[in-house]
């Protein structure tokens, strides 16, 4: 088989959103930080549309670039590459990360608990996973500090009215909406609908509300919409169901973990959820992330919790994604028909 290149993946997901891994065959990115990297990819899309565009990729594919640390605590660092974003974090990705790292071999794994610190682009984040019988059982992520940001505040959606909404920042920026008052409970059948009306409120939210990261201004929008069903009460906490429509229009199988971080930061502002209790976010799937506020924090001068969130990843293959010389779409290719462009 010839190719013009060869690029080596262990596929992964976490609760449900995939988050494959490239593992070889991509030189590191220039740049003196990971954020600088980070930036690259981001600009340059090559690589970007070789793995996520059709026909080796998807709107459902998450994929993420193992590169060196810059940072001197890290273990390993990685860039993720979401359909529309190149973001600072992503809970899943960061849980399908950890579980290739040590299912793969890539880093030693030590049972009954295994340690360590990973540098995402918008910072560092610690991992605590447990393991038994060579397999990492459950992945603990302590994520970047959260904050809310707009509380309350109206958002006037063409098609809709207008509708109250949330904004926060969880290691990802997120309009935050009321899902039952829009008429959904998060069930399966529910998802289409949840994807193209997020993908509007997100769109108007950018364009009404915006959103600033106070310590990062490059993080200067509001990336995904999360539709938050009620809360309830849980002998350790508080549950609840929550689904997040992704840019260019899809609905993230697993709980999203920044969406759990950035709603524990809104639940911590107006005073509902304390740092002794857990907080149990259900997806659109029926799989589970479980979030603790483990500290609080400042950014930028604004109040913010320091969130753990633990979820399940697990392997699903082995891939070496190649391009043949003669191939007449070597970027790839995306239709409206599932990217909605």
């Amino acid at each position: 088989m010839r190719s013009r290149k060869t690029v080596h993946v262990i596929s992964a997901h976490a609760e449900g959103e995939v988050g494959d891994v490239i593992v070889g065959g991509v030189a590191p990115p220039p740049g003196d930080t990971l954020w600088e990297q980070r930036s690259f990819i981001a600009r340059d899309q090559t690589l970007r549309n070789f793995v996520l565009n059709e026909p080796r990729g998807g709107v459902f594919r998450h994929v993420n670039l193992l590169v060196p640390p810059k940072h001197p605590e890290a273990d390993a660092a990685w860039i993720i590459m979401e359909p529309e974003d190149t973001p600072p974090m992503s809970g899943s990705n960061s849980i399908c990360v950890s579980t290739v790292l040590l299912d793969g071999g890539i880093i030693p794994m030590h049972e009954p608990e295994t340690h360590m610190v990973l540098e995402a682009p918008g910072g560092l984040v610690r991992v605590r996973a447990e393991c038994r019988d060579g397999k990492a059982q459950r992945i603990f992520v302590q994520n970047l500090p959260s904050f809310a940001d707009k509380l309350s505040v109206p958002l006037e959606v063409p098609g809709l009215g207008t509708i109250t909404v949330d904004t926060a920042y969880g290691g990802d920026s997120f309009v935050v909406v009321d899902a039952q008052a829009l008429g959904f409970t998060i069930l399966d059948h529910e998802a289409r609908d949840i994807a193209r009306l997020g993908v509007k409120i997100t769109n108007a939210a950018n364009e009404q509300l915006g959103f600033s990261h106070p310590e990062n201004p490059d993080w200067d929008h509001i990336s995904f919409c999360a539709f938050c069903g009620p809360l309830n009460e849980t002998e350790t906490g508080l549950s609840g169901k929550s689904a997040v429509a992704i840019q260019p229009g899809k609905v993230d199988r697993s709980p999203t973990g920044t969406a759990v971080s950035a709603r524990m930061a809104l639940m911590a502002a107006k005073g509902v959820m304390k740092p002794c209790q857990t907080f149990e976010a259900v997806s659109i799937i029926g799989s589970r992330f479980t979030g603790r506020i483990i500290d609080t924090a400042q950014v930028g001068g604004r109040a913010a919790i320091v969130p753990e969130i633990s979820g399940r990843g697990w392997i699903t293959g082995i891939h070496q994604h190649m391009l043949d010389p003669a191939d007449p779409w070597p970027g790839g290719y995306r239709l409206s028909d599932t990217w909605g462009v």
